[in-house]
């Protein structure tokens, strides 16, 4: 196993869709787990999907008030089985993320205010975009993961890696979300033609953990952004990643959060627009690169008649 700990020096649209899974050990439950995807590229999106606006649902944990990061690269699949260096671009990318312009826009929603409510305006507890959002990553990789994992182990790995890290209280796992990422050739069936990554919930002995099932993206190709926009072979990494993390700050126990009326997040109401169109996805740049992303909803945009941002405000 390797763990490396990190200081913060330095979809056409995806829809929420409600997924019953079946039990998982004694590590954790999935069973009434919530599971939103994101939807591979079906020809192409010129602007926001959806129905309206952004509303607050009215869950037990709105936003990630001050939302940390944690990577669990799962399996010994890993070691030496990294073609696209998906690991170092993912860490890189979380590494540098917290604090930005385009992540600013999640601080618009809060919690702690009325179902239904669309402006924040200063009320409630706002989601976070502090720097050092990626707290570590660790390489759980004594014995190999699952080929083609179920929900259920995938949940079970979420509850090891927050052992691991040691984030066994429900406090702490308000804002904290887990991306379990499968390596190459290893994935949950239906990626690249179902979804391209999903997030979820996993009941467990330290409260309830919101984890991403992160599989390797270039393997999908271009149904998972390769080359979208003409951002290059790996662009799909950093763009699926980013559309997790997003939609896991503002509605990180789905679909609880923040949704507009036909169940879409923040990041599926944004996903694959192409060139040419507001929020189309393009490179940003970062004190740790420069990499390729999708817009993300703001309500408050265009005199509060909402559109997807690379920047906020």
């Amino acid at each position: 196993m390797r763990t490396g700990r990190l200081l913060c020096s330095i979809v056409v649209a995806a829809m929420s869709v409600a997924l019953v899974a079946g039990s998982a050990s004694a590590s954790g439950s999935t069973s009434a787990a919530k599971t939103t995807y994101m939807r591979p590229v079906v020809g192409y999106a010129t602007g926001p999907s959806g129905s309206g606006q952004l509303a607050y649902r009215g869950g037990p944990v709105g936003v990630e008030s001050a939302p940390k990061m944690y990577i669990d690269f799962w399996g010994s699949q890993w070691t030496n089985n990294d073609p696209s260096g998906e690991a170092a671009i993912i860490e890189s990318f979380f590494n540098g993320v917290g604090g930005s312009s385009w992540n600013n826009s999640v601080t618009q929603y809060c919690e702690n205010v009325s179902t239904g409510t669309v402006y924040c305006n200063g009320a409630g507890t706002a989601a976070g975009n502090q720097t050092g959002i990626l707290v570590a990553y660790w390489y759980d990789n004594t014995t190999a993961a699952p080929h083609r994992p179920s929900q259920s182990a995938l949940g079970n790995e979420a509850v090891k890696a927050a052992a691991h890290f040691g984030q066994i209280t429900s406090t702490a796992n308000q804002n904290n979300q887990f991306f379990v990422a499968t390596s190459h050739g290893n994935s949950a069936s239906g990626f690249g033609s179902r979804y391209c990554a999903w997030h979820s919930t996993v009941s467990s002995s330290y409260g309830t953990i919101s984890y991403t099932n992160f599989p390797y993206i270039t393997d999908a190709g271009a149904s998972c952004g390769a080359n979208f926009n003409g951002l290059g072979a790996n662009a799909g990494i950093t763009i699926v990643g980013g559309h997790e993390f997003g939609e896991t700050e503002t509605d990180p126990q789905p679909n609880t959060g923040w949704l507009d009326s036909s169940g879409y997040e923040n990041g599926d109401k944004c996903a694959w627009i192409v060139s040419g169109y507001q929020g189309a996805a393009a490179n940003i740049s970062l004190a740790t690169g420069t990499f390729p992303v999708q817009s993300l909803y703001s309500n408050a945009f265009n005199s509060n008649s909402g559109g997807c941002v690379l920047s906020y405000p």
